[in-house]
């Protein structure tokens, strides 16, 4: 596996176009912080709630028919994002950006923030984030979740202030998280759509960390990769939808091991190179 990865990290290092590393993250890569994941045995999505389904409990038209229910929810998952802290994993990709600077890339479908806290920058939030908020009714601007609004125990109502806090100043309609929700499309304000296609569309590696390709714009920021001639790194503890997309390709790496493990070794032969030049 180290041999195989340094020749590619060694091939892309010294190309002038199209040589971007570029890191794909999603909720796997947060589990050892102790947050589950959205489609594993233990994750929040399969659980859903006491009383629904995720695909009906995550969407838009849910809010629109419960939304203190919706936001309740939400900031019960503010307190365990905030409970919880960056692992390893995190820490190696902030290092790794350091080295690269504006060569690195990070695409993540979380919206914990623990890349944030670990120390990167240079990220795309193509799921949104749970820092901010914005009207449901689609006026005014993206806006930070005012720090006078605190995380929530799973039974715990909002408070008056929370309610007062939660609706728009302009319109009057409720606030809601600035996530993308089941039933909703990837644009460019929340989402990053056509600034994470670019970016793939220069990479010279996308490695794919702790995601199921369950998706549509993280599967279409691997074609894209592919398309333009990237290596593609596969770094699951199982097979997902990207394995399928590139089984009979040439340019890939397929890895069945934990990230953190990888990311050391990916780490290690950056810096590596980055003393030779």
């Amino acid at each position: 596996m180290k041999t195989q990865l340094e020749e590619i990290i060694r091939q892309v290092y010294h190309k002038e176009k199209r040589n971007l590393f570029t890191f794909l993250t999603g909720a796997g890569i947060s589990s050892d912080s102790g947050i589950p994941t959205y489609r594993g045995t233990d994750g929040i999505w399969v659980k859903g709630t006491q009383f629904h389904k995720p695909e009906e409990f995550g969407t838009l038209k849910y809010f629109e028919q419960n939304p203190e229910e919706v936001l309740q929810y939400s900031l019960f998952r503010k307190k365990m994002f905030e409970s919880a802290a960056p692992n390893e994993s995190h820490f190696h990709l902030a290092e790794i950006e350091k080295m690269l600077q504006d060569r690195f890339h990070l695409i993540t479908q979380n919206i914990d923030n623990l890349h944030r806290r670990a120390g990167n920058h240079r990220i795309y939030e193509i799921h949104g984030n749970n820092r901010e908020i914005k009207c449901s009714n689609g006026c005014k601007e993206i806006v930070h979740l005012p720090e006078e609004i605190k995380g929530k125990n799973i039974d715990e109502d909002l408070t008056a202030k929370d309610i007062e806090l939660l609706t728009c100043s302009l319109c009057g309609h409720w606030m809601r998280p600035n996530i993308l929700w089941f039933d909703e499309y990837y644009d460019e304000k929340t989402n990053k759509k056509f600034s994470s296609l670019k970016v793939a569309k220069n990479s010279g590696v996308l490695f794919i960390i702790g995601t199921s390709g369950a998706t549509n714009l993280p599967l279409a920021i691997a074609e894209t990769s592919l398309k333009y001639g990237a290596y593609i790194v596969d770094i699951n503890t199982e097979d997902n939808h990207f394995t399928e997309l590139i089984k009979n390709k040439k340019n890939k790496l397929i890895i069945r091991e934990k990230s953190t493990e990888v990311l050391k070794v990916i780490k290690e032969i950056v810096e590596n190179l980055s003393e030779i030049i």
